[in-house]
Formats: structure tokens, C-alpha cells, sequence
């Protein structure tokens, strides 16, 4: 039992954030189900601003920061209350790593460009995080949160290049 003033583990508010506002919690792959969520806040900017491009990189850049320094701050507690390296419940990462995939996505065609930037960034995300190619393997050995975080945040780079890549041909082309 721990001393009096002592905590067993993470506050709940610390719990909330850190499992991604309860994504992680979520049956079956909470991290794709943070990676939707992230999409999701993708989309409502979208649509708000009228796919103003500085308002929508703006939020996923915010969201990718807040994530980061939260995944960075929390990230012992998180390890010491869910008891392994990265785990699973922690999804704040994925958010973090999301967030950067949909940074700078082109917006010009209307809502049909949103949805489609949003359903590209969220595949290719999930596939770089999922088989974590090299660098972005190499990048969980650091400590702590950035164990957890930095190759969420590879995996967003990797998918926002080919998201990119992939999305500015097929707007040539179209």
C-alpha cells in the first residue's frame, strides 16, 4: 500500500490523456481506434474552416505536439501502472503519430479531398506503424516516452511523404 500522499500510478486525468482520451481502452486495436479519432479532429477542422489549410495543419501540428510532450511526460507512469514497455493501452502516441501524417495534406477539391486525404493519411499510417520499417523500428529502443513515441511520429513522416506522393499524382492526373 502506498505511504500516505503517495499515488499507486497514474492520476485519472494522466490515465485519460495518456490512453489517448480512452481510445485505448477500446476492444480490439485501440491504436487504430486513436488513429481514427485523430482523423476524426482531421475532419471536423476540415470542415469548420472550409479546408482552410493553415487552420487544419495548424490543429494536426498542435495535436502532434500536445501529444508528444504528453507521451514524453507520462511516459514512465504509463509503463510502471500498465506494467510493459509501450503498452498497449497507451494510444496518445498514435495521436502524436497521426496527427503528423495529416500535417500539410493537400485540401484544394472540396470535401471529397478531405475525406480522401483523411482515409490515405489513416491507411498509410497504420501500415507504417503496424510494420514499422526501418528507421522507424529502430527509434522504440530510446527511453521512456520517447520509446513510446518516436516511432509513432517516424511512422507519421513515412505516411505523410507517401500520402503526399500519392495524393498530389492523383491530383495531377485527375
Amino acid at each position: 500500500m502506498p505511504a500516505r500522499g503517495e499515488r499507486s500510478g497514474p492520476s485519472a486525468t494522466a490515465r485519460l490523456l495518456i490512453t489517448g482520451l480512452g481510445t485505448g481502452y477500446l476492444p480490439v486495436a485501440p491504436g487504430t481506434w486513436a488513429s481514427a479519432a485523430a482523423c476524426a479532429v482531421f475532419l471536423a477542422v476540415a470542415f469548420a474552416t472550409g479546408g482552410k489549410q493553415l487552420c487544419v495543419t495548424g490543429t494536426m501540428a498542435a495535436v502532434a505536439v500536445a501529444a508528444t510532450i504528453g507521451c514524453v511526460v507520462l511516459g514512465r507512469s504509463a509503463e510502471a501502472a500498465f506494467g510493459k514497455k509501450d503498452p498497449g493501452q497507451c494510444t496518445l502516441d498514435e495521436w502524436a503519430g497521426q496527427a503528423v501524417a495529416l500535417c500539410w495534406m493537400p485540401l484544394s477539391g472540396g470535401w471529397e479531398s478531405w475525406l480522401l486525404a483523411a482515409g490515405l493519411g489513416f491507411v498509410a499510417f497504420r501500415l507504417f506503424d503496424i510494420l514499422k520499417p526501418p528507421p522507424v523500428y529502430q527509434t522504440q529502443k530510446l527511453p521512456a516516452g520517447w520509446g513510446i513515441v518516436a516511432d509513432d511520429l517516424a511512422a507519421g513522416a513515412c505516411a505523410n511523404l507517401a500520402a503526399q506522393l500519392i495524393l498530389r499524382v492523383w491530383l495531377a492526373l485527375a
